[in-house]
């Protein structure tokens, strides 16, 4: 299988079975529209007569010669070999967790996905008990894993920081006699920051993840406090206090676009300006009735502004800059395993989340979603058959995914976006896949230009 597109000037091909990419001519590409394997020695009579209209004889059967080197070489049109590992993907030992330090914010952001941080279940925080009922749950169930991940997440977790850090110093004293280590990392709105939680953070989370939307009319029309006035002020504030004193150590900044900040990209570049290299702007998922929310007939807009984002960022590099977009960040050289490939981030097999209550989902989007609670802590239950099908779930399972030039990128999507928007975990979300292709060529084509940089 192959993909091709055209941007900023330059024709993109995929070979996606491989992951090979290669920049090519107008006649390559336009010959690739013809032609397909297996090949005959010389190139099919009536494709000759067809691209002449546009190129020389000589010039196609060349073209044509070079295509059937690189098939030979199984180096384009390559066979697919992942889908064997799919077929003996079997259960894993849980490595990560997302732990719900707190059913409670101090925000009321207008498209909170967890119904402004209670998860439409009440405001509460999670008790000491609780949390360390889920350290031990996840060293048990890690099996011989080593290094183990968990997110505090909430709501805000600033608002029940005590007990942050209290089973931070719980997990860490298991972490010797148990052989493993823990990474921890913390997602923050940044209102309750100050030295003390900046200290405890820097020294013990590994990534930090800090939520604004950008622009302060951006920011403060979607992000307000419960007394509806805006929270940009403070963020920014708190935000520009801790990242110059994060060090070397991960951060990124990590908001969210609606149908009323469709020109995200000055909202990227006005991040970038406050003093934040390491960026994350997402688009909103909601159901179509709300006014914010992202719709089918937004997508062209959308994908203009991917490119002119990427042109922005090109240009800060070109001058000297660093900026990451996360979604414009691509391995083409090795990318993750095999496995990760196919299933993605692990939703309700390697991973998990647990609320305040006890309670074990498959992630911290199924909180609340009765259908996939797993288990609860207090009770010592566990869904083994849900974590069979999560563990059974990848891009050869879901129909629309197994012929997906992007498959391999995307892991089939977010289970949880399929489930609450497409009815089935095995189902694609369209408006989600055609975004997540659209910044895919745009990170294929921003690593396909560094590489011809290098070579230079």
């Amino acid at each position: 299988m192959i993909h091709k597109f055209k941007l900023r000037d330059h024709n993109i091909l995929l070979d996606v079975n491989s992951g090979g990419v290669h920049i090519i001519d107008d006649i390559t590409y336009d010959l690739l529209d013809h032609i397909k394997p297996p090949f005959d020695d010389k190139c099919p009579q009536g494709v000759i007569e067809e691209l002449s209209k546009n190129y020389p004889v000589g010039d196609i059967e060349e073209c044509y010669g070079e295509i059937k080197e690189l098939y030979d070489e199984k180096l384009l049109f390559t066979e697919d070999d992942y889908e064997r590992f799919a077929l003996t993907s079997v259960a894993s030992p849980i490595k990560a967790m997302c732990l719900h330090i707190a059913h409670d914010c101090n925000l009321r952001c207008e498209y909170c996905f967890a119904s402004t941080g209670d998860f439409g279940k009440g405001r509460k925080l999670m008790t000491f008990e609780t949390g360390r009922k889920a350290i031990d749950f996840l060293i048990k169930r890690s099996a011989a894993r080593k290094f183990l991940e968990l997110d505090f997440f909430g709501g805000e977790p600033l608002m029940n920081f005590d007990v942050v850090k209290q089973i931070v110093e719980y997990a860490r004293s298991r972490e010797k006699e148990c052989g493993k280590t823990f990474r921890f990392t913390i997602t923050t709105n940044g209102m309750l920051l100050d030295d003390d939680k900046i200290d405890f953070i820097n020294r013990e989370m590994s990534n930090v993840v800090l939520s604004i939307d950008g622009r302060k009319e951006v920011n403060d029309r979607m992000r307000k406090r419960v007394s509806g006035s805006g929270s940009y002020d403070r963020i920014v504030e708190r935000f520009k206090r801790f990242v110059p004193v994060r060090g070397d150590k991960d951060y990124y900044v990590r908001g969210t676009y609606t149908k009323y900040n469709l020109d995200f990209s000055n909202d990227v570049m006005h991040l970038y300006d406050l003093g934040f290299d390491q960026i994350s702007v997402e688009p909103v998922m909601a159901e179509p009735t709300e006014p914010y929310a992202i719709t089918e007939e937004d997508l062209d807009t959308i994908f203009k502004e991917y490119e002119i984002l990427l042109d922005k960022i090109l240009k800060v590099r070109e001058q000297g800059g660093h900026i990451n977009f996360f979604h414009f960040m691509l391995d083409l050289d090795q990318g993750p395993c095999a496995i990760k490939r196919l299933r993605g981030c692990g939703c309700g097999n390697e991973y998990v989340a647990v609320t305040p209550d006890g309670d074990i989902y498959p992630c911290h989007q199924f909180v609340g979603i009765e259908e996939y609670k797993m288990g609860n802590l207090d009770e010592g239950t566990f869904n083994e058959d849900i974590k069979n099908e999560f563990a059974a779930t990848h891009v050869y399972s879901k129909p629309e995914c197994r012929s997906c030039w992007a498959k391999f990128y995307c892991s089939g999507g977010c289970n949880a976006n399929n489930y609450i928007y497409a009815g089935d975990i095995h189902n694609a979300h369209k408006l989600s896949c055609s975004i997540q292709k659209k910044r895919l060529e745009c990170a294929i084509m921003m690593q396909a230009l560094k590489l011809m940089d290098t070579e230079e």
